[in-house]
């Protein structure tokens, strides 16, 4: 039987993100596993005629990134060629996203939908120098008098379109919002374009769905970025019935189809965990156990690269738009709210719990998008109470985002063994912006790594991309610096962690969300051969520096998916 290595590194700072995160100098890799974690003596005899030995000439190998929440499908469409870029800095004003839609129209035959995606009022002239100027059809007419378009905002949140689109979708001052979502209207009350959380399904239910090609090349995109930025896991948060109405379908059930088929035909090049949506951005308990009872969570032919791990349930809004709910009012009022089903907070509450009830005694995993922090203590408690009344070991449980956890929060987090998983680039991205809307203390205490780290709850970070690139390198310099993207303040030193706390929130912490710490995550002997290595010592680099250390090499279950190293 052949011992020989595949895979041989050597010279290097190997961070092995084992208990003691300790670092060794060589690393082996045998059919796709590990064999080897050491000094040269411990490789040297693994190398055999076929070995590939990689000298790292001091360069640093990680475990694989493990982006723990992204969008893989909306992330590609939301990409060129297959979607116009309006996000900063391609665009600084809303002149300039004008412009960008006026090159659109001169391409595209008339009546064809033009969409596009990033646009970020933080990042828009006119909108910071003037906070109640918000984007609007207007702004867009004069440009696309003839071609509906429609404008995704970076988070997701938020859809700007123009007159034509409202005049197809038949939105008019009449038009009444879908529970959980609005249509911002001017004085006159009349829609301005814009369509906040729920409503825009308006718009997705009148867009052509994606097809089986457009969804299979937007998850083959973004696969080719993923690779290249030395990701080899992440978790797709929400695919299923709930995301037929978002970005065109891009997280509707269908997509599930198109990942198998990738994994079948051996294009699957990161490991993917899927949540289910069996619901969108509202609805009630009832219809969320009855879309729950239909939904498809049966194992799949490779749960190594293709897994359903639990579902997804809405709970809240967020910050910009003030749909976020909080205990301490907004700036200029309005505490939010939950987006679920009730007319009154009480029912509200209710019902979440319902819903969280009903997933966690089916034998799911929950993770729940939550960002506000009365939001935050009602899906802890509900986590908490489901357990009570169906106790199952090892659930797994986790907020998603969570930016404004409390003591409260991270106590029941913590004690249950449940999770958050958070967002160092939406930090770096919106730090400044949300002062106006939340004040400079509670702004800076945004995304708190360090309590909740410290209070013992684990915690895994993602991009949630398309909300922003999905780097992980930003992330951790955010992380450990704190410094806002527009200005470079730091926000919220309080909340700084150290390096190696940072990478364990991508490596060892998310494939514990994952239920998959025991095989991935590190690099130990007998865990998969998912790799990265990064030019430069990450350990002794500047933070500042880490966003531009190239990615040279992936590998992903033994398998080399991206390469620029030279032997």
């Amino acid at each position: 039987m052949d011992t020989h290595a595949d895979l041989v590194f050597l010279g290097g700072r190997v961070v092995t993100v084992d208990a003691e995160f300790s670092v060794a100098s060589a690393l082996a890799v045998t059919g796709g596993i590990i064999s080897a974690v050491g000094g040269r003596d411990d490789v040297a005899p693994l190398v055999g005629p076929d070995t590939r030995v990689i000298d790292l000439r001091g360069a640093t190998l990680l475990p694989g990134i493990n982006d723990s929440h992204l969008h893989a499908c909306a992330f590609g469409m939301a990409t060129p060629p297959l979607s116009l870029d309006v996000g900063h800095p391609t665009v600084s004003s809303l002149a300039d996203v004008a412009e960008t839609v006026r090159e659109a129209v001169e391409r595209v035959p008339a009546g064809q939908w033009i969409t596009g995606h990033g646009w970020d009022t933080g990042y828009l002239d006119e909108c910071l120098a003037d906070p109640s100027r918000l984007p609007s059809r207007h702004d867009l007419d004069v440009m696309s008098p003839d071609h509906p378009v429609v404008l995704y905002s970076f988070s997701g949140h938020a859809t700007w379109i123009n007159s034509k689109a409202l005049e197809l979708i038949g939105i008019d001052r009449h038009t009444v919002a879908p529970p959980g979502g609005a249509i911002v209207a001017d004085e006159s009350g009349e829609p301005t374009g814009l369509l906040h959380e729920g409503a825009q399904a308006l718009v997705q239910n009148a867009l052509p769905p994606l097809s089986r090609q457009e969804r299979t090349d937007a998850v083959r995109s973004a696969l080719a970025t993923l690779a290249r930025l030395g990701v080899t896991s992440y978790t797709e948060p929400g695919l299923g019935p709930g995301g037929d109405g978002i970005m065109r379908g891009a997280l509707g059930a269908e997509t599930l189809d198109v990942y198998r088929r990738l994994l079948a035909d051996g294009e699957l090049t990161a490991r993917v965990g899927v949540l289910l949506l069996p619901t969108g951005m509202a609805s009630t308990s009832e219809e969320f156990a009855r879309a729950l009872a239909e939904t498809d969570g049966t194992g799949e032919a490779d749960p190594r690269r293709l897994a359903i791990h639990g579902v997804k349930i809405f709970a809240d809004g967020i910050v910009p738009n003030k749909t976020a709910w909080m205990h301490e009012p907004y700036v200029g009022g309005g505490c939010g709210s939950l987006c679920v089903g009730g007319g009154t907070d009480g029912e509200r509450i209710t019902e979440i719990h319902n819903m969280i009830r009903h997933a966690h005694a089916a034998g799911h995993q929950l993770g729940v998008h939550v960002t506000g922090d009365r939001a935050i203590d009602t899906v802890a408690d509900a986590f908490a109470a489901a357990v009570s009344e169906h106790p199952r070991p090892d659930a797994r449980h986790y907020v998603i985002h969570g930016d404004f956890l409390t003591a409260h929060s991270m106590k029941v987090l913590a004690a249950h063994g449940f999770g958050v998983n958070m967002n160092p680039t939406i930090k770096w991205t919106v730090a400044d912006m949300e002062e106006e809307f939340v004040g400079a203390e509670r702004a800076a205490y945004a995304w708190p790594y360090r309590d909740a780290i410290d209070a013992g709850v684990r915690v895994a970070s993602g991009s949630d991309a398309p909300v922003t690139y999905p780097d992980w390198r930003q992330g951790v310099a955010t992380m450990v610096l704190r410094e806002s993207k527009a200005a470079g303040r730091v926000s919220g030193p309080e909340q700084r962690i150290a390096l190696a706390e940072a990478i364990r929130t991508y490596t060892i912490g998310a494939a514990w969300q994952d239920f998959a710490d025991d095989w991935k995550g590190s690099l130990e002997p007998g865990k998969a051969a998912d790799l990265c290595v990064l030019d430069g010592d990450l350990l002794t680099a500047d933070p500042h520096d880490i966003p531009e250390m190239p990615v040279v090499l992936t590998v992903m279950d033994g398998q080399i998916v991206h390469d620029t190293l030279r032997d």
